[in-house]
């Protein structure tokens, strides 16, 4: 009787000491729960969402790419057509200037014959159709004189005091050139920089 006693008391005893072991390898309730609450629920539905914003921000990226790409080819394009011609053009300079200076060499007041007449009306036809050839390609002539000088489209090769306001272009040694909006030759000028101020004289002193 008393061993069945005994036994009975360590059955309890071991009970008691795994409930204790099971309840200390239990998390506290609240913290779980504070946890979970902390923590953003993931769900497929969000997985998608994100994939869908990621491809849709790749695809915006990509469109606003080939919008880039076809203006700059466009642009490419458009230069080739309207400059493929330069180095042609600008050779063809050097003989609008020849003409030119035929032209300006002739004696004036001079009888001539009626051969060398013939001749320097050729010269001149020459002249005006290479010239209308030029405007037909967009090729227009700069001719500043009286204008202030602009350095993006004049190349001044000296300088000298006139009346004429500071920077007037007095003089053109050589017409310029541009094909479309891109400088061809520039215009090669004489510029005034004004006179200095005059000082007064002795007699205009004040005592």
């Amino acid at each position: 009787m008393t061993k069945n006693k005994d036994d009975n008391v360590q059955e309890t005893i071991k009970e008691e000491i795994v409930n204790d072991q099971v309840s200390s390898n239990e998390p506290e309730k609240g913290s779980a729960d504070d946890q979970f609450s902390n923590d953003e629920e993931i769900t497929p539905l969000s997985v998608a969402e994100d994939e869908i914003n990621d491809l849709r921000d790749k695809l915006l990226r990509a469109v606003a790419e080939t919008q880039n790409v076809r203006r700059r080819s466009e642009k490419e394009k458009a230069d080739a057509a309207n400059y493929a011609m330069t180095n042609f053009a600008r050779d063809m300079l050097a003989i609008g200037d020849n003409l030119y200076r035929a032209l300006e060499s002739l004696p004036e007041n001079e009888e001539l014959s009626d051969s060398v007449k013939t001749l320097i009306d050729g010269v001149k036809m020459t002249d005006r159709e290479l010239h209308n050839i030029f405007e037909r390609q967009g090729i227009n002539k700069i001719d500043p004189k009286g204008e202030a000088f602009n350095h993006n489209f004049h190349q001044a090769m000296f300088e000298t005091e006139t009346k004429d306001t500071d920077g007037t272009i007095i003089q053109v040694l050589q017409v310029g050139y541009k094909i479309k909006n891109r400088l061809l030759r520039p215009a090669m000028v004489g510029v005034s920089k004004g006179t200095p101020e005059e000082s007064p004289k002795e007699g205009d002193k004040k005592e």
